[in-house]
């Protein structure tokens, strides 16, 4: 079994990280066109993070997790043509609810800028341009909620390429629009909104053919009384909130940081960037792979198989982000400036995103452990208990962020450069207690019970963890050296960086007796 999920993995993996690249690519180009301290770059972060939010409540968050369950159970107990009419009902039942959610979010666009981001008000023109950047970008939710739905269907039938590949067209639409078209228009910033526009097109086509040939799209319509998708409805409504809080979190800390000093949206926004290409390339690939296996299993009633999956899939997840956390903390630095410091990014735009990528760093294992324990409730179509712990998780995030703000009001530091970091930070916070709650309501319940060799596994990970952080710590250098070498210089020393810090973690995990079998599924419980 493990085997079979290794490949999968991987393969999911490997088309992840060819779009994690093209993402960084973008925006390495947004970093390089468009300068951070001009307001530019943070009107058009908004405007495309307002949607893009949207797009994981109503596409990977709330729906994907509502709906591969139920269309796993429909094809594994019904026919092909009752599944083919749970698809059409459920895409003209989504296109008719996000059409009107869409054009709501057009004609109240000012009203949405006043509320996510209220501190665009103090600047007629920033307020204008995100205005008008926000009424390209939000259809984007209509086309990219279609795409993952049909992306669900596809991971179900074990066709998980396409859906894995369709970011990729997003990144590059978004390059020729950054490089080659905004540079030369008369609204630079509203040309990048165009682009994610055209962008979110481009994606819902890639995934229409590969749905006519499985024969489950034909009349996509209305109907909202289908058994299957009033179930959907039913799991997706707290699933909403239980499967998005993260980036919702996110989404909330931008909006206080357009109260901050000029640009520090665009430096949470590229920290995240960079913690968001290991949780993309493994985490989220982890999670798409074993959502549809462990709903198969609850349907089966097979719990010792449902149990085993659960536990390989963290084995193997703290086996891979462990040593990504350290990674991004150690040499945030270096990664900064050989990734962004090009064209318009400064040297104080590296040293302000490398503290936020610190502070992300943290969050990096809390979101990854969220990702694969959440399914675990999701599966078993339990979408209420993730909410709660949802829900409680972000009360205490915003509410550090509100006490830091107040603070930084009151003693008047509220436009001092370097306050994001706290709300970078505030996002660690709150992930961790959402992962620990998910990790403890399974155990609690009898869901899930950990395997035998955790403990060895955990020592071993550490040691080796404290090995590579050394390792590169001493060999990386400062930042101030990484900010005077030339370009290909960066590249090839933060290759090697990147590539020894590795060989160094797996050589001391080997030395400290781990082996490939320990992560293997099926000899988990011989650990």
């Amino acid at each position: 079994m493990s085997r079979g999920f290794l490949k999968k993995t991987s393969y999911v993996g490997f088309l992840t990280l060819i779009s994690r690249v093209t993402g960084l690519m973008r925006d390495m180009a947004y970093a390089w066109m468009f300068p951070s301290g001009t307001g530019l770059m943070d009107a058009f972060l908004v405007a495309n993070q307002i949607p893009n939010t949207l797009r994981r409540f109503f596409a990977e968050g709330a729906f994907s997790q509502a709906f591969v369950p139920v269309v796993s159970e429909y094809k594994s107990r019904k026919s092909h043509d009752e599944v083919r009419q749970l698809v059409d009902s459920a895409a003209g039942t989504l296109a008719t609810v996000l059409v009107g959610v869409t054009g709501l979010g057009v004609i109240l666009a000012p009203l949405v800028i006043v509320v996510l981001a209220p501190g665009f008000s103090d600047s007629a023109e920033q307020f204008s341009l995100a205005t008008e950047m926000l009424r390209w970008t939000f259809p984007y939710l209509l086309f990219v909620s279609l795409t993952a739905l049909a992306g669900g269907v596809l991971n179900s039938y074990g066709q998980f390429g396409i859906p894995a590949f369709t970011s990729v067209a997003l990144n590059l639409t978004a390059i020729v629009f950054a490089v080659w078209i905004a540079p030369h228009t008369e609204s630079p910033g509203v040309t990048l909104a165009i682009g994610v526009f055209v962008a979110g097109v481009i994606q819902l086509a890639m995934q229409i053919p590969p749905m006519l040939k499985l024969g489950l799209l034909r009349r996509p319509r209305f109907h909202w009384r289908h058994e299957g998708v009033r179930r959907i409805g039913t799991l997706m409504i707290p699933a909403i909130l239980g499967s998005s809080m993260g980036q919702f979190s996110v989404l909330l800390s931008s909006s206080i940081a357009t109260l901050l000093s000029t640009g520090s949206v665009a430096w949470l926004y590229y920290a995240d960037r960079l913690v968001e290409f290991p949780l993309g390339v493994f985490s989220i690939a982890l999670a798409t792979i074993i959502l549809p296996s462990l709903s198969r299993h609850h349907a089966e009633q097979s719990a010792e198989r449902f149990n085993t999956t659960l536990d390989w899939a963290l084995r193997l997840l703290v086996l891979i982000v462990v040593p990504a956390s350290v990674a991004l903390f150690v040499i945030a630095g270096p990664l900064t400036v050989a990734i962004f410091h090009y064209g318009q990014f400064s040297a104080n735009d590296v040293l302000m995103t490398r503290w936020a990528l610190m502070g992300y760093a943290f969050a990096l294992l809390g979101w990854s452990l969220i990702k694969v324990l959440a399914p675990g409730y999701y599966a078993r179509q339990d979408t209420r208990t993730p909410m709660r712990i949802a829900m409680w998780s972000l009360g205490v995030t915003m509410g550090l962020n509100l006490l830091f703000v107040l603070v930084a009001y009151v003693t008047g530091n509220i436009n001092t450069p370097g306050l994001h970091i706290a709300l970078a930070l505030t996002n660690a916070v709150g992930a961790i207690i959402n992962a620990y709650s998910l990790y403890r309501g399974l155990k609690s319940s009898g869901v899930f019970t950990p395997l035998s060799g955790w403990p060895a596994l955990i020592l071993r990970i550490v040691l080796a963890n404290v090995a590579m952080g050394a390792c590169l710590l001493y060999f990386s250098g400062g930042t101030e050296l990484w900010l005077d070498l030339p370009t290909w210089t960066r590249v090839w020393r933060l290759a090697a960086c990147v590539t020894g810090g590795g060989a160094v973690y797996f050589a001391a995990l080997w030395l400290c007796g781990a082996r490939v079998e320990h992560f293997r599924a099926h000899k988990s419980a011989s650990l």
